[in-house]
């Protein structure tokens, strides 16, 4: 008797719900009315129900959710799946849809998917005995079922210490480089080449000017090209060369001055 007059009343319910939403399409009675439906098993009423109540409202979560639940009592597991997932997208901790998802992973043989909605169910209520049910079931939580199947690392190389490691040089490098040992002093080698071209230049070009000027007796039997010297040389006898014509000519431009004055 009980469960006739709940069917009654349902009937009634089903009713106005369904002549509120045919006055004004628009209107969320949608959700309420796929409830009713659902109460008395009509699951393909309410997923219709929603369906059209989605196509207005685009993201509703709790309309999704419902449907997920519809089609999965409908048996069209891989719709309630897609829809629910993306239900979670929207709201990760939507708990209605992950109890749902996990029975259909679980169903399909995705464990692991199913451990991952447990362990969302686990984080906002660790006393959740379905969630925790499952789990059990599935072998234990994700993370030690995870520990569990990865590979042992191998243990690190030694290296030893006490032999001298041997230095391996670039391949870039000149083979002369790396079989000449070590010098202690490189300065000598560090040659000042742009130093030296200049004082060769200018030496070459005092030559000519002082040849144009014409003979000097005095300079003539000082000025003595020397004989190729070492690189770390050059740079000290050619100052030694620029001094000494720069002094002749002192000395030369000193006598034309008295020679001018007593004229």
């Amino acid at each position: 008797m009980d469960q006739n007059q709940h069917a009654a009343e349902s009937a009634l319910e089903i009713d106005r719900l369904a002549t509120q939403l045919a006055k004004d399409p628009h209107s969320k009675v949608f959700m309420p009315l796929a409830e009713e439906y659902g109460k008395v098993g009509m699951w393909q009423e309410a997923a219709g129900v929603l369906e059209d109540g989605l196509k207005l409202y685009p993201g509703f979560i709790t309309a999704m959710v419902a449907l997920g639940r519809a089609y999965d009592h409908m048996g069209q597991a891989t719709k309630a799946r897609a829809i629910l997932e993306e239900s979670v997208k929207l709201s990760p901790e939507n708990l209605r849809a992950r109890r749902t998802l996990i029975k259909i992973y679980a169903s399909q043989g995705q464990n692991e998917s199913a451990l991952q909605s447990c362990a969302v169910i686990l984080a906002v209520n660790p006393r959740d005995e379905e969630a925790l049910s499952v789990q059990s079931a599935l072998g234990g939580p994700l993370k030690r079922k995870k520990e569990q199947e990865r590979p042992k690392s191998a243990a690190p190389a030694t290296r030893n210490l006490s032999a001298p490691e041997a230095r391996t040089p670039p391949e870039d490098m000149p083979v002369s480089t790396t079989l000449e040992p070590k010098i202690a002093s490189t300065e000598a080698l560090i040659m000042p080449t742009e130093l030296t071209e200049t004082a060769l230049r200018t030496h070459d070009l005092t030559r000519e000017q002082l040849a144009a000027l014409g003979p000097d007796p005095q300079a003539a039997d000082t000025v003595v090209m020397p004989p190729p010297l070492p690189h770390a040389e050059v740079v000290a006898q050619l100052e030694a060369w620029l001094r000494s014509i720069e002094s002749h000519r002192h000395d030369r431009d000193t006598t034309n001055d008295s020679h001018s004055k007593l004229s």
